[in-house]
C-alpha cells in the first residue's frame, strides 16, 4: 500500500479497529476514511452503498462486528448472527462494485469445529459441529470467509481473510452482560480487590485452555498481510491466515495470573454449573509465521498493560 493510499478501518472504535487505527498511523498511512455508527450503520445497504461510491476507498480493513462472551452470545443469538450477516455482506459486495485494491476480513477462531483436532489448522473449517455458544456468530464469520473466497473466484477480487484468536487489551468491552472473560475477569477481580471481598466466582470448571493475543499483535498481523506481496499470498494454499501465539492457558491459570497483576489475594471459586464452552482453543499459526510474522507481546505483560489502561478509564 502506498502511504498516502486512502483507507477505510469499518469499526475503528472497537477494540481492533482502533488497534488497526493507531498501528497503521504509525506506520505513516494518514489517509484515513473513519466513521461512527452514528454517522455511518455498516447494517444498512443503501448507507453503505453510498458511502463506498462517494469515498471509494483503495483499501478496507472490515473489523466492525458485533462480538461478545458466552452470556451476549447466549443472550441475543438473533442480533449476533443478523448483525454480523448485514455488515460483512453490504461492505464486501461495496468494496467490489467500488473496485476496492484488497479487503481485509476479521474472522475468528469460532468458525472451527467444537471438537477440532488441536492445535486447529485453516483446512479443518466446516469438518464437524460448531460450539453451540456461539454458533449463530460462527455461522456469519464463515459465511464472510466463504463470501470473499467468492468473489475473488468469480470477479478477481483480493478479498482476504484472517482468523484471530481470543483478543484483549486497550478499548477492550470491560462490561460483565457482554464481555469476554480477560476483560471480564480483570473488572471481576478488580472489584473484589477494591471491595476486600474473599472470593471470586469463575465460571466453569477452570479447566478449558484458551489462547489469549494482545490486540497490537492483531493490528500488527493485519496490517502485515494487507501489505504483502500478492505473490507471497498467492503461494499459501488456503485463502485465509489464523493469528494467534501458539500457546495456550487454562482459565484458572488465567485467573491466577489476572489476580497477581490486579493484587488481589483472596480466592478463587468456581461455579461448575455455567457453561465451559468448547475444551480447548488452540490456533496452529505456522502458516503465517512462515510468511514472516510472530507475535511479540506477552501475555502478562499484556495483561498488566490492559489493567492500567481500565484504571486509567475508571479515574
Amino acid at each position: 500500500m502506498n502511504k498516502d493510499a486512502k483507507i477505510f478501518v469499518a469499526g475503528h472504535r472497537g477494540l481492533v479497529g482502533s488497534a488497526i487505527v493507531r498501528r497503521l498511523q504509525a506506520a505513516g498511512y494518514d489517509n484515513l476514511v473513519l466513521r461512527t455508527r452514528a454517522e455511518l450503520d455498516l447494517c444498512e445497504q443503501a448507507a453503505v452503498r453510498d458511502f463506498f461510491a462517494e469515498e471509494k476507498p483503495e483499501y478496507v480493513f472490515l473489523a466492525a462486528a458485533k462480538v461478545g462472551g458466552i452470556v451476549a452470545n447466549n443472550t441475543w443469538p438473533a442480533e449476533f448472527i443478523y448483525e454480523n450477516l448485514a455488515i460483512q455482506t453490504n461492505v464486501i459486495h461495496a468494496a467490489w462494485q467500488q473496485g476496492v485494491k484488497r479487503l481485509l476480513f476479521l474472522g475468528s477462531s469460532c468458525i472451527y469445529p467444537k471438537f477440532a483436532p488441536q492445535p486447529m489448522r485453516e483446512e479443518y473449517l466446516l469438518t464437524g459441529e460448531l460450539e453451540p455458544t456461539n454458533e449463530p456468530y460462527a455461522v456469519a464469520k464463515i459465511a464472510g470467509i466463504k463470501m470473499c473466497q467468492s468473489y475473488n473466484r468469480q470477479y478477481g477480487t483480493h478479498f482476504l481473510s484472517v482468523m484471530p484468536t481470543n483478543l484483549y487489551g486497550p478499548n477492550d468491552n470491560f462490561d460483565l452482560t457482554s464481555s469476554h472473560v480477560i476483560p471480564a475477569l480483570l473488572r471481576k477481580v478488580h472489584e473484589a480487590k477494591i471491595s476486600n471481598a474473599p472470593t471470586v466466582e469463575i465460571w466453569g470448571t477452570g479447566t478449558p485452555r484458551r489462547e489469549f493475543l494482545h490486540v497490537d499483535d492483531m493490528a500488527d498481523a493485519c496490517l502485515f498481510v494487507m501489505e504483502a506481496l500478492q505473490e507471497r499470498l498467492a503461494d499459501q494454499a488456503a485463502p485465509f491466515w489464523n493469528v494467534g501465539t501458539g500457546t495456550d492457558v487454562t482459565i484458572a491459570e488465567l485467573a491466577g495470573t489476572i489476580c497477581e497483576v490486579v493484587g488481589f489475594e483472596g480466592e478463587l471459586t468456581f461455579n461448575t454449573e455455567k457453561p465451559d464452552g468448547a475444551p480447548r482453543k488452540l490456533l496452529d499459526v505456522s502458516r503465517l509465521n512462515a510468511l514472516g510474522w510472530t507475535a511479540k507481546v506477552d501475555l502478562r505483560k499484556g495483561l498488566a498493560d490492559t489493567y492500567a489502561w481500565f484504571l486509567q478509564q475508571t479515574k
